[in-house]
């Protein structure tokens, strides 16, 4: 099993002028670590789950990939998750073709049907029925994989976006894994199945995890597809992890290990996060120890 860093909270020790140089040790504190991926949030405001109001620092997304790319070589980098509302899906491929190229072959497409209705209100995006966002996003992973394949810059016609070109030069010098959030059995796991390379779970029990990983073993028989083929990854939340209990959250991890979960990603939520990732670098080879 891989180990992962999303860093979801930039209230950084030192105010606003501190937060470029930590994402800065951030990056240097992944790779030393030996961790595989390092990602943020695709949010404008902050969220609920991370126990800060709204009005907390939040940076975009994308924006602090790129000055990731800078100062990283090595680990993939993308966030947890694009909401499919908040751009254009040509305009994102296009995106992450640039941080692809520019990191050196290591973007990854993180996309779900968006939730948090208060920043699209807020910020006058959209916000469309959930039936309407999942159709948004199944065209829009449609649209990404038209836009990496340098064989077919034609028209896209949905019914959602239509698009005149997919012209995407340059191309990524990889294609761009691609991976969906969210755990809904009926059409998020099912477009896992059709158009994803990983899927992201949240790790409420191995139980729990093992039910949605049958589910989505479902799809893929439905959709002529090998399993093995989708990497299945988890964001530890049951229990948090904390630098002074990695034994513990290493053995907690070993179920989730035995259902075939290759990577888990846990999330620094102090001012500090660079020395936080530190602390925890020791549970790296234990958990690849898992298998």
């Amino acid at each position: 099993m891989e180990l992962g860093f999303h860093v979801p909270i930039f209230d950084i020790d030192g105010g606003p002028a501190a937060i470029a140089p930590e994402l800065a040790r951030v990056g240097t504190a992944v790779e030393a670590s030996g961790a595989s991926w390092l990602s943020f949030m695709d949010h404008f405001f902050q969220i609920q789950p991370t126990g800060l109001p709204a009005e907390s620092h939040m940076l975009e997304g994308y924006t602090t990939l790129g000055y990731l790319a800078a100062h990283t070589s090595t680990v993939d980098l993308g966030l947890l998750v694009t909401g499919v509302t908040y751009r254009h899906p040509g305009l994102l491929a296009k995106i992450v073709s640039t941080l692809d190229v520019l990191s050196g072959g290591r973007a990854v497409l993180g996309i779900g049907a968006a939730w948090y209705e208060r920043e699209h209100l807020g910020l006058g995006v959209p916000f469309p029925p959930l039936k309407e966002r999942f159709e948004r996003l199944e065209e829009a992973l449609q649209i990404a994989g038209q836009m990496w394949d340098p064989e077919n810059d034609g028209p896209y016609e949905g019914k959602h976006y239509q698009l005149a070109e997919t012209l995407n030069s340059p191309q990524p010098l990889h294609r761009p894994r691609v991976l969906i959030g969210g755990g809904g059995e009926r059409k998020t796991l099912r477009l896992v199945a059709q158009y994803g390379d990983a899927c992201n779970l949240f790790a409420t029990s191995p139980d729990d995890v093992a039910h949605k990983i049958d589910v989505l073993r479902r799809h893929c028989d439905d959709v002529g597809r090998d399993i093995a083929d989708i990497r299945v990854t988890i964001t530890a939340n049951n229990p948090r992890p904390n630098p002074d209990a990695t034994d513990e959250f290493v053995r907690a991890m070993a179920d989730y290990a035995r259902h075939g979960v290759a990577q888990v990603m846990v999330t620094p939520t102090t001012g500090s996060p660079a020395a936080w990732i530190d602390g925890l670098a020791k549970a790296v080879p234990q958990l690849a120890e898992l298998g």
